[in-house]
Order: C-alpha cells, then sequence, then structure tokens
C-alpha cells in the first residue's frame, strides 16, 4: 500500500479532519487507536483458551501484567522520545514492537513464549499511545483537537461494543492465534497513512537525553513492575494477594509521583489538576463497570448476556458525549466540560447503586449507567485537550505520557482493591457492590469539588503561539 505525501505547510484552522492534508492521518490515526483497543479488549476473551491450549494457567497473571507493566515504561520513553526527537521514531518503532509481540504471541507453542510477546507487543502500545497525542498536538490546529480526541475516544468505545464478541468468534472458528495474527494486517497500513503528514512535523532538536530523563526512566521501570504486582496480586486470593497489592501500592507510592506533574498530589493548579482527574474518572468508572455485570446476575437475576448489554449503554452514550462536545461551541471556561462530566459520572454511579434493591426497577440502574457514560464521553476528550493545551511545544510529550499513566494506574489501583474487597467474602452480598460503588461515586465527586482548578494561576497560563 502507497500513501500520497500531504502538501507542506500548515493546516489551516477551518480545515475539518478530513481536508485534504489531514484525510490520510485522520483515517489512519482513529484506525490505530481502535486496533489498540481491539488487541486489549480481545486478549481477555482468548485467553482462558490460551492458556488451557498451552497449559499456561500458571502464567495466566503475568500475561496480563506484563504486558501492562511494559506499557507504563514504554509511556514515560515514548514522552522523553517525542519531546527530543519528534514522534516519528517512537510511532515507527511502537509499530515494530507492537507487530513483533503479536506474532511472537499468535506464535508460541508454549505459554511463557506468549508472555513475552505480549510484554512486547505492550510496550509498543505504550510508544504508540503516546506518540499519538504528540501527533494531535503538532499536525492538527487547535481549533480541531475536540474533534480529534472525540474520534479517538469512538475509536475505543467501538472495539468495546464487538470486539469481545468479534474475538470470541475467531477462536471459536478460526482458532485464538488469529486473535494476534489478525491485527498486524490492519496495522502496518495505518501507520503508512499516517507517515506522509509526519514529515511536516519537526524531529526536536535535542542531540541526547534531557536532564533528569535517566532518573525518570529509573522511576518508571519501578512503577512498572509495581504495575505488574498489583495486577497479578489482584487475580490472588487470601495473604498471598495482600501481600503483593500491599507490596505494589507502596512501590506506586514511591514511584508514581516522580512521573507526575509537580503539585500533582496537592491537586495543583493547571496541568496537575488535569492528570488527577483522568485518574478520578478513570478509576471510578472503571471501579463501577467491573461490579456491575456480578451486581445484576447475583442480586437481580439477569442473565450475562442482559447484564453485559446495560454496559454497552454505557459505552454507547460515552461515544454520545464524545461527539457532542467535538461540535458545541468551546465552553467560556476551561472547568466546564470536566466539571460537567465528572457530575454525570458521580450522579449516575450513585443511582446505578440504587439497583441493588430489589424494589428499584432495573431500567434506573441502565440510565444511570447510560449518564456515566455521557459523563466520560464529555470529560475523557477535554483532559486530552487541555493536556496540550497546557504544554510547551516540547513538552507535550512528556504531558501525554502522564496523562495515560495517571489513567492506567489510577485504574489498575483501583481494580485490583475492589477485587479484593469482593473476594473478601465467600460470596459478595448487597452491602459489597453499594460499598464499592458508593467509593467510585465518591472518586467522581472528589473530581468535581477539584474540577476548577484545571484553570491555571495567572503565572502558569501558556503564553499565546
Amino acid at each position: 500500500m502507497t500513501a500520497t505525501a500531504a502538501p507542506a505547510g500548515p493546516v489551516p484552522p477551518t480545515a475539518g479532519l478530513f481536508a485534504p492534508r489531514l484525510r490520510a492521518m485522520t483515517v489512519g490515526s482513529v484506525a490505530l487507536v481502535s486496533l489498540l483497543a481491539f488487541e486489549a479488549l480481545a486478549v481477555g476473551t482468548a485467553m482462558p483458551t490460551v492458556a488451557r491450549s498451552l497449559d499456561g494457567l500458571a502464567l495466566y497473571g503475568i500475561a496480563f501484567g506484563g504486558p501492562f507493566a511494559a506499557g507504563v515504561l514504554a509511556m514515560v520513553v515514548s514522552g522523553i522520545w517525542c519531546d527530543t526527537r519528534g514522534p516519528r521514531a517512537p510511532m515507527w518503532h511502537g509499530l515494530v514492537w507492537f507487530v513483533v509481540g503479536l506474532l511472537v504471541a499468535g506464535g508460541a507453542t508454549a505459554m511463557n513464549a506468549l508472555v513475552v510477546g505480549r510484554i512486547v507487543q505492550g510496550f509498543g502500545s505504550g510508544l504508540l499511545s503516546v506518540a499519538l497525542y504528540v501527533i494531535v498536538g503538532q499536525a492538527y490546529p487547535e481549533a480541531l483537537h475536540r474533534r480529534i480526541f472525540a474520534a479517538f475516544a469512538a475509536a475505543w468505545v467501538v472495539p468495546s461494543l464487538v470486539g469481545p464478541a468479534l474475538a470470541g468468534l475467531i477462536v471459536e472458528h478460526l482458532g485464538w492465534r488469529w486473535v494476534f495474527l489478525a491485527v498486524p494486517v490492519v496495522a502496518v497500513p495505518a501507520v503508512l497513512l499516517i507517515h506522509p503528514g509526519l514529515r511536516a512535523i519537526g524531529t526536536g532538536t535535542t542531540a541526547g537525553l534531557p536532564a533528569g530523563a535517566a532518573a525518570r526512566i529509573g522511576w518508571a521501570c519501578g512503577a512498572a513492575v509495581s504495575a505488574a504486582l498489583l495486577h497479578i496480586g489482584g487475580q490472588q486470593r487470601g495473604a498471598t494477594a495482600v501481600g503483593l497489592v500491599a507490596l505494589a501500592l507502596v512501590g506506586l507510592l514511591v514511584c508514581a509521583p516522580r512521573l507526575l506533574p509537580a503539585g500533582f498530589l496537592r491537586a495543583g493548579r493547571g496541568l496537575p489538576t488535569v492528570i488527577g482527574l483522568r485518574g478520578l474518572a478513570s478509576a471510578a468508572f472503571v471501579g463501577a463497570e467491573v461490579v456491575i455485570p456480578l451486581m445484576l446476575s447475583r442480586e437481580r437475576g439477569l442473565s450475562p448476556t442482559a447484564a453485559g448489554l446495560v454496559l454497552t449503554t454505557g459505552a454507547l452514550a460515552w461515544s454520545l458525549g464524545s461527539w457532542a462536545q467535538g461540535r458545541m461551541p468551546a465552553p467560556r471556561s476551561r472547568a466546564t466540560l470536566p466539571r460537567a462530566g465528572l457530575t454525570c459520572i458521580a450522579v449516575g454511579t450513585a443511582v446505578v447503586t440504587l439497583a441493588v434493591a430489589p424494589a428499584v426497577p432495573v431500567w434506573v440502574g441502565v440510565l444511570g449507567w447510560a449518564g456515566a457514560g455521557l459523563g466520560m464521553g464529555l470529560l475523557y476528550p477535554s483532559l486530552s485537550v487541555l493536556t496540550l493545551e497546557l504544554s510547551a511545544p516540547g513538552e507535550q510529550g512528556r504531558n501525554s505520557s502522564s496523562l495515560q499513566l495517571g489513567d492506567s494506574l489510577f485504574a489498575a489501583t483501583v481494580l485490583a482493591l475492589t477485587g479484593a474487597v469482593l473476594a473478601a467474602g465467600a460470596v459478595p452480598g448487597p452491602g459489597s457492590y453499594a460499598g464499592t460503588l458508593a467509593v467510585a461515586a465518591g472518586l467522581a465527586v472528589l473530581g468535581v469539588l477539584i474540577a476548577g482548578r484545571v484553570v491555571p494561576g495567572p503565572s502558569a497560563v501558556r503564553p499565546a503561539d
């Protein structure tokens, strides 16, 4: 497949996502995001079959924790790389790592080889995800940022609707290997579509690693190991689970603050709060999402299919919210969309909690979850836009990396803790479900309370370009 180089020169601010100079890049970027999302979701469907086929149940946890940890490290590396040399090299290296990892996993004859492939694939995914954000910041006019990030959000939502079912069909009719082997067929052309537009993007000017980069990579290694332990510990039971999760949390508390903007823990104005809101929203939504199907199945008697359809309403509402925020006029305050999104998540999750009670119709919970999904759609793209808006040109990679790191680490922590709470009793009861959902709603409320701090102080406002 060949792609025609985009004409040189800046893109007019009034151009659309599919203007001639952006069309190939938009199609390729959205396709690549969709593939990353599909692979992340499809593997969960295929992995039980993989573990049985390769007799690798003992390595089941590391098959998920390994790529997650590799992605954490890669996000930091990609951020440094993008800021020093531009996003071209991280994009191409990310593609190579991603494709090689998929091929190794798809051709594995033993579980340890599959785990190696998954780790390589996870590293490639981390490189690509940060590079794509930097490409948006450098290739698209600021007026289009909300729209392209809305397209990225939709590219995640669609695989969440069809990915698990499609992966199941692939496993049943073609074999589990094709869940891995089919993706490179589309990933390579997607990056080829993006490549011509990269020629107009700068390659950076720094000859070596910037000051503090080596230490940052070291802290990233510590966070990656801690994230892997957290993921593995969340799948264990008893004292082993408690020990691994506790050790992982200590590691994250030590390492993660060194990778996030100064002032993150105290919700400093501007970027630190933007990163914090993304983490809180992700933790709230994911923490509720893993509980809802179990609650509806055990407490309300819904079939797995019906409980899954409830989650689908949230995904569809997420897509709707993303589409809406990309087309509404720019709000007068930077805090408007984040605050509105977090309010929807908080209220929606609280409404879902009511569905624990048998007297409350199930459709009430469905409406609540749709409201939470709408909030995520309003929130996620707007925080991505704010991250680029508050970043100097040489900091887009680092800050995009921080945004995605906060998202991943917050969600992983809440997932591990939620699993521990639900596993504490022999059979989870209404109190367990209500408690975990209340914590999720509380995280969103905390976000609402600090959302106004995304507006930086006078000394922190980035000068106009």
